[in-house]
């Protein structure tokens, strides 16, 4: 059988920690062009310094050297297969991103193909109908479902003067469950801060040596049965969760330094977000609604869990509605009034909420990102029932936490069938970065 990594390179030694750094220094450059698309580097500062030393990058440079960086990986032979995969997706979707700041014109759906590794297409609006139905049986009282549901959510409304408390509180408890089943370094910690003006509702500023900044969007107002899985995502077992545990384990103990930078629009983030997406699933699992009831109780804060669980699987089949309007938007170019009109239609959400929607898809930098949750929330939740008979969901989710995976693993294992073990498995535990510190 013939060997492709060496068909290319018969010859020649390829220093895979120098793809490694100059992966690094790719996605630094990129961040020149593009604020905001480097989302976190806790790597060798002397990289940083040297890109903030070095003149302003010309894009098609970058595409140039992304595409270099992909040929040579193949002869890369002292990383592993993982770890090859891995750079491979990144350095494909940071070409696409490089591309783009030069003024490539690329079609919205090979965008998103090429930052996350999906293929996108719309939803089904009878599956909208569906949920529609299904709101309507578990709403209570008179009108339509869009009337009873904004009534739902005015009487679910967090006060903002309880908004950190509750936040708080929260966090601690998430936490609790969390070091049940993972284990995190014992000096992790994430502090919180409410802010406003910006077009997402939460967002983790990963800071390094374990800590992270968590930022709360008050102007969007925010629900007592939404703030759980706000909380699971941002911190724990999410965002927070991962970089903690990737720190100590792959960074820390296995030296992937690839690992140390977190790029947004690459597949990392469809891994992420569908983690973070499906946390309190992993933390809590059925029967949050009552958890966070019991939480809230002792911030003077009344839900009704059982009902809040009810309508939350119900609105679950409009998941792609989001999506859509990424697609009405980009690929189909129908305007912002069209595209609040569809949101209001199938999410049964206010005109202002629907427009502060339309302000992240519209965004530069954000504008295909709505994928990560929506695709990222399918695929993961699929690959998580996808266990091995004897296996749990900690387990599972535990490896999502721990391992340099992509989106096409996942995919191929759902095609397969097959739950696949990870490496060593049987043989050793996981990394236990709570013993590092």
């Amino acid at each position: 059988m013939v060997n492709r990594w060496t068909i290319s390179y018969p010859l020649q030694f390829v220093d895979g920690d120098r793809i490694v750094r100059e992966y690094q220094l790719l996605g630094l450059r990129l961040g020149k062009l593009a604020p905001g698309l480097v989302d976190s580097f806790t790597g060798d500062p002397a990289l940083r310094r040297q890109v903030d030393d070095e003149p302003r990058p010309h894009p098609v440079a970058l595409a140039e050297r992304a595409a270099l960086l992909r040929r040579e990986l193949v002869g890369a032979e002292t990383l592993a297969e993982p770890r090859r995969r891995f750079l491979d997706a990144h350095l494909t979707a940071l070409g696409c991103t490089a591309r783009k700041l030069a003024g490539v014109r690329v079609a919205f759906v090979d965008e998103v193909r090429a930052y996350f590794q999906v293929d996108i297409r719309p939803g089904n609006p009878d599956a909208y109908r569906r949920a529609h139905a299904r709101l309507d049986e578990v709403l209570p009282g008179r009108g339509s479902p869009a009337e009873r549901l904004a009534d739902h959510r005015a009487r679910d409304a967090v006060p903002p003067r309880k908004l950190e408390a509750a936040v708080h509180a929260l966090s601690r408890a998430l936490r609790d469950e969390v070091r049940r089943h993972f284990a995190l370094p014992a000096h992790e910690a994430v502090e919180y801060e409410v802010v406003g003006d910006r077009p997402w509702s939460g967002f983790n500023h990963y800071l390094g040596g374990f800590r992270s900044r968590v930022a709360i969007n008050a102007d969007l107002g925010h629900r007592l049965s939404n703030l759980p899985h706000l909380v699971a995502h941002e911190a724990y077992p999410g965002h927070h969760t991962e970089h903690c545990r990737k720190e100590a384990g792959l960074v820390g103990e296995r030296g992937h330094a690839e690992q140390s930078i977190f790029l947004i629009n690459t597949p990392q983030c469809l891994m992420a977000e569908g983690a973070a997406e499906l946390g309190l699933h992993a933390a809590v699992g059925p029967g949050w609604g009552r958890w966070t009831e019991s939480v809230l109780r002792e911030e003077g804060l009344r839900l009704d869990g059982d009902q809040a669980e009810r309508v939350e699987e119900a609105a679950a089949g409009l998941l792609t509605v989001r999506q859509d309007a990424a697609l009405m938007l980009h690929d189909r170019r129908a305007s912002e009034d069209d595209v609040v009109a569809f949101l209001r239609r199938w999410l049964l959400v206010p005109e202002r909420r629907a427009r502060q929607m339309v302000r992240f898809l519209a965004d530069p930098l954000w504008r295909a990102y709505t994928t990560t949750y929506v695709e990222g929330a399918r695929l993961v939740r699929a690959w998580l029932d996808l266990r091995p008979p004897s296996g749990t969901l900690a387990e599972r989710y535990l490896r999502l936490l721990d391992e340099p995976m992509v989106p096409e693993a996942l995919a191929e294992d759902l095609r397969a069938g097959v739950p696949r073990l990870p490496r060593g498995a049987g043989r050793h535990p996981p990394p236990d970065p709570a013993h590092r510190r």
